[in-house]
């Protein structure tokens, strides 16, 4: 579908395909934005909700808040205007009955499976109010989004995030020591549900001529997401590689393209056991708050690319430089933060465009 507004959508869009192979048409991928110089599109009416939960489910508001961005924003490098709806990174265990409470950022789940014996009571259906609501917003952002945005797919945590959302974190960590089998069980059931439920997703964007994108930024015509295992900074390699790893592999399989979401330094003990998976394309290594900046895990991004695997990060302009020397720019995805004008955007894509 094109962009009515961005003339070079199907190369930004060849870009990102070819990110997942480790090549380059011309450079890596490159991506930044800014404010509008002459914003001029209208806000939605503003409202007044009864509770955080009413305005996260406003799916219409939600819509209209999408295109009033777009529109005011300019796309920068090889940047997309997309957006996805959004109830919270733990909706795929709503949609199997957990209920969400909503604060103003985010949303959490409250644990449905108090007792493994009531397990098999927690299961999908088409009638969860969950799902249906991000069929909801996903139908009005597709509408409203024709040839102005990318609608993508909504945050989905399948495998041990789901089971975590469906016991708290602490009974997970009871149950890998105490009720291993249980969990196991449940991963099955979890993971299998899930590429169901991608499919549908997948089948429903690409019919309305969509690329296919997600909160991960990347705009593709793959069949991609991003496989994460969070709660995976709490056990050990051994448990890691034991019970989560096949799941994480079967995902990298079932899709033509993948990006492993590794979050925080705990998470760093797993990398050499993702890089081992041969359908594993790329990784997302998210430092968190508090542990420096990108170029301060060089290492990281090195040993990425030495095992045969892209890396998608976020830089600051004055550290350019540093990523140019130490690394390849075949299989990089790279956003640039706090650009603040198109003329400082060019004069960094003139040094990107000489990386060989």
């Amino acid at each position: 579908m094109p962009i009515e507004h961005i003339d070079d959508w199907e190369k930004r869009v060849a870009r990102q395909d070819a990110f997942w192979s480790r090549e380059i048409i011309d450079r890596p991928v490159v991506i930044a934005s800014i404010h509008s110089p002459n914003p001029n599109y209208p806000a939605p009416a503003s409202k007044v909700w009864q509770s955080h939960k009413d305005r996260w489910m406003d799916s219409q508001y939600i819509a209209e808040l999408a295109l009033h961005y777009t529109m005011n924003t300019e796309f920068l490098g090889d940047n997309l205007p997309q957006a996805w709806p959004n109830l919270g990174p733990e909706v795929f265990s709503a949609f199997f009955g957990c209920e969400l409470e909503y604060g103003a950022e985010t949303s959490w789940s409250i644990p449905c499976i108090k007792d493994w014996a009531d397990a098999d009571k927690t299961a999908f259906s088409k009638d969860n109010f969950y799902w249906k609501k991000i069929e909801e917003m996903t139908d009005a952002l597709l509408e409203i989004g024709k040839g102005k945005f990318y609608t993508g797919i909504t945050d989905i945590h399948t495998g041990g995030d789901a089971i975590v959302a469906f016991r708290d974190p602490l009974e997970m960590n009871i149950d890998m020591l105490e009720n291993i089998d249980h969990v196991k069980a449940m991963l099955e059931r979890v993971n299998e549900t899930y590429f169901q439920i991608f499919d549908h997703y997948y089948n429903k964007l690409a019919s309305a001529g969509q690329v296919i994108t997600t909160w991960a930024g990347i705009a593709s015509s793959k069949k991609w997401y991003v496989p994460s295992n969070d709660f995976s900074c709490m056990i050990s390699k051994k448990m890691f590689d034991d019970v989560f790893l096949p799941g994480i592999a079967e995902e990298c399989k079932f899709l033509e393209a993948s990006i492993y979401h590794l979050d925080g330094p705990g998470a760093l003990q797993h990398l050499d056991s993702l890089l081992e998976i041969p359908e594993l394309n790329a990784i997302q290594w998210v430092y968190g708050d508090g542990h420096g900046r990108a170029s301060d895990w060089m290492h990281i991004y090195k040993k990425v690319q030495d095992a045969g695997k892209g890396a998608q990060f976020w830089i600051h302009a004055d550290e350019l430089d540093f990523f140019i020397e130490n690394l390849r720019p075949e299989g990089l995805w790279i956003g640039i933060w706090g650009i603040q004008t198109r003329e400082e955007f060019q004069a960094l894509m003139k040094k990107i465009e000489g990386w060989r």
